[in-house]
């Protein structure tokens, strides 16, 4: 199993960039001209992919997820970043070094690059994000320019709550490729996993969302819905307890209807 790794295609720094470029620390964590979210889709979405992004091949230690964070991706201009509405990284430690929360995800300090994105379209975004926009002279390159082309991230989605539209693209030969869905689905073998639709509540909302499956197309539950499981299979047993003792109860109220004292047959 191969996943991409830094460094992307561009010529290298002479010294190790780790020691040479600005570190997690230096760079700035936001930025006062970019908008906030547009709504609050935005935040429970990739909240919903967070909680379902569980790689059964990788401990979760080494399993990074995030949304709504800057992702410095060009070692030549340190200050360039695009900031995906979610992504996962897999082997990396979830800890910044093992030991810190992050505060932006710096690929040539990772040393490893994000193996699938989801951009969440909006109206200002739509256009970048599906790849329409071209870069400007002088100008950092567009969202899809680095996820193909720097980057060289191997699935990209792109998910519409406006319509429920959902494309999906594999990197083939350095190029982003149309992916089918099967079943409104997407099977990602390196993760065995797949991402797709699913029709139910959340947050509240009962609408179409986008969630991880399992490889055979089962959910994989979030905290609080195995939290719900958890209770209801609790209920059931506490219910299947009740209905045998009262089987009990009325067996033995007739085995005495009969003249039989039921304490002599056990």
């Amino acid at each position: 199993m191969t996943f991409p790794t830094y460094p992307p295609a561009q010529a290298e720094p002479p010294l190790d960039p780790r020691q040479s470029l600005p570190t997690m620390y230096d760079l700035p964590s936001e930025d006062p001209k970019e908008p906030g979210l547009p709504d609050t889709f935005h935040l429970d979405q990739p909240q919903l992919l967070e909680f379902t992004f569980l790689p059964p091949g990788w401990d979760a230690e080494q399993v990074f997820t995030a949304s709504d964070l800057n992702l410095y991706y060009d070692a030549t201009q340190p200050r360039w970043h695009k900031r995906p509405d979610w992504f996962a990284a897999v082997g990396v430690p979830r800890l910044y070094q093992g030991r810190d929360m992050r505060l932006s995800y710096v690929v040539w300090q990772e040393r490893v690059n994000p193996f699938v994105v989801v951009e969440l379209l909006s109206p200002g975004t739509e256009d970048e994000d599906l790849g329409r926009t071209v870069q400007q002279a002088g100008e950092p390159p567009t969202k899809w320019q680095v996820y193909e082309q720097i980057l060289r991230i191997p699935y990209y989605f792109v998910f519409s709550r406006y319509t429920d539209e959902l494309q999906a693209f594999h990197l083939v030969g350095g190029h982003y490729e149309p992916a089918e869905l099967m079943d409104g689905r997407l099977f990602i073998p390196e993760l065995q996993l797949s991402l797709g639709w699913w029709q139910g509540t959340y947050k509240s909302m009962n609408r179409l969302w986008l969630r991880w499956f399992t490889a055979e197309g089962g959910l994989i539950l979030s905290p609080g819905e195995r939290a719900t499981a958890a209770e209801r299979q609790l209920i059931e047993y506490q219910q299947q307890l009740i209905e045998s003792q009262q089987r009990e109860e009325r067996l033995a109220a007739r085995l005495r209807e009969l003249g039989i004292d039921p304490e002599q047959l056990v």
